[in-house]
């Protein structure tokens, strides 16, 4: 049976594109450009930005809409609809795939993008199964080991060892051992020490972001690229998932095995609303946890705690891996103001929009130049982020990816999500995701 979970809004989408086009951006003019972003935190980076823009281009405004994370993709998904979509939006390459299915994207193709004008790789992830671009880049971001200082000083244990860790799925390796002496339980006792209550925790050694659905990205995806395993069959567009491979399958098994043994907060103590990773650590319930640059300014922000990063632990394929996703700004196809958000597209992605955001310290920018602006941001805030951008730098020691870019990601998430927590929280066996992986490559063959 397909379960294509989008298949009503295709149908819907397809009558809006013929008969929605004259209506567009609600609220929108021919002056006006509506542009619709999900972090608060960046808004006034882009706010300035957009008076920067409106100063060059006289007799054109950018009316910036801000959205919390769930709210933004549901009511964009809804706008699709509605026909009251926004001129420009910003990306996520997790919905590229889906939205260019749908046709709701408006190709970039004349914008002019040159690939090596950003970070390698961001510029070509935005390029449609059709040969056309739809996604100019925006930002990128890397997973790194947050830490509490003082409960790793207090567990002996040093910077430079936990920048040197490694792992395994047999024994865990270092990485695993280190972990196990951050955790305590009620009594005193560390993981690794006899007596140890795995039942009554006090601390663990590292926080759980939940079960990862079917990218992983804060959770177990910097181990299972580091024992050499990747999403699909090809970098971009594959048609094969791969979840049912023995190396995907025996990393997913240790690293969930780590709250069996009591080393990592169990799946009851994750919500995805109020008690995820980050909050575990400022709880103090957590010594680690891993987490993506966006949350950098969100850890460094923690009252009383002294908050570092490491890099990912080496993985048994010989390299350190974190996942590099990239957002980008598109254009919908029935933007009423195109004209206008060619222009602010174009302007956004610029080496000089980009400086200014990244002066802000929030994100790092596509271009290397707003990169090194925002690393220099960051350390006027007293803020080593070398461990994010040390694996965009260092090729040989590290390996990056992307979210897997595929047809049909809705599905890909309603399948994996459940299965996901099911092996995370019911203990059900990873051989499980053998018809998991069936299910989802039949839906890609279709």
């Amino acid at each position: 049976m397909r379960l294509r979970t989008l298949t009503a809004l295709a149908g819907a989408l397809a009558l809006c594109l013929t008969g929605c086009a004259e209506s567009g951006s609600a609220g929108s003019s021919s002056k006006t450009v509506t542009y619709w972003l999900w972090d608060s935190n960046q808004q006034p980076a882009y706010q300035a930005c957009a008076k920067d823009f409106e100063q060059q281009n006289p007799g054109l405004h950018v009316k910036i809409t801000q959205l919390g994370w769930d709210d933004y993709w549901t009511k964009l998904t809804a706008s699709f609809i509605a026909g009251t979509e926004p001129d420009v939006f910003t990306d996520h390459i997790q919905k590229f795939g889906q939205f260019a299915d749908l046709k709701v994207l408006e190709p970039l193709d004349d914008l002019g993008v040159d690939d090596s004008a950003y970070q390698p790789g961001l510029a070509a992830n935005w390029m449609g199964q059709d040969g056309h671009r739809y996604g100019a880049p925006k930002d990128w971001d890397t997973v790194a080991l947050f830490y509490n200082k003082k409960m790793t000083d207090a567990a002996g244990l040093t910077a430079a060892q936990l920048n040197d860790l490694a792992w395994n799925p047999k024994d865990g390796g270092t990485f695993e051992k280190a972990v196990a002496h951050l955790t305590v339980d009620k009594n005193g006792k560390r993981g690794d020490e006899p007596g140890f209550d795995k039942n009554n925790v006090k601390v663990y050694g590292l926080a759980t972001n939940g079960g990862g659905d079917g990218d992983g990205q804060t959770q177990w995806s910097n181990f299972t690229a580091s024992a050499g395993w990747s999403y699909t069959d090809k970098k971009r567009w594959g048609t094969k998932y791969r979840y049912d491979s023995p190396a995907f399958q025996s990393a997913v098994k240790w690293y969930f095995g780590l709250a069996k043994k009591g080393y990592m907060a169990p799946f009851t103590d994750y919500n995805s609303q109020s008690n995820q990773a980050n909050t575990q650590v400022a709880a103090g319930k957590a010594a680690t946890a891993f987490d993506g640059a966006w949350m950098i300014s969100t850890y460094a922000g923690f009252k009383g705690l002294d908050m570092r990063t490491a890099v990912t632990p080496e993985g048994p394929a010989g390299k350190r891996a974190t996942m590099m996703n990239g957002l980008a700004d598109s254009i919908t196809k029935n933007a009423r103001n195109k004209d206008g958000a060619r222009k602010w597209v174009k302007y956004l992605s610029s080496n000089e929009c980009q400086k200014t955001v990244g002066s802000y310290g929030i994100v790092f920018p596509a271009t290397p130049d707003g990169t090194a602006a925002a690393v220099a941001a960051y350390q006027k805030k007293g803020i080593d982020v070398t461990a994010f951008t040390e694996p965009v730098a260092d090729k040989k020691d590290f390996t990056t990816f992307s979210y897997p870019i595929t047809n049909y990601a809705a599905d890909v998430f309603a399948l994996m999500h459940p299965a996901m927590q099911d092996i995370f929280g019911n203990g059900k066996s990873v051989t499980s995701l053998d018809q998991t992986n069936d299910q989802i490559n039949l839906i890609l063959s279709q």
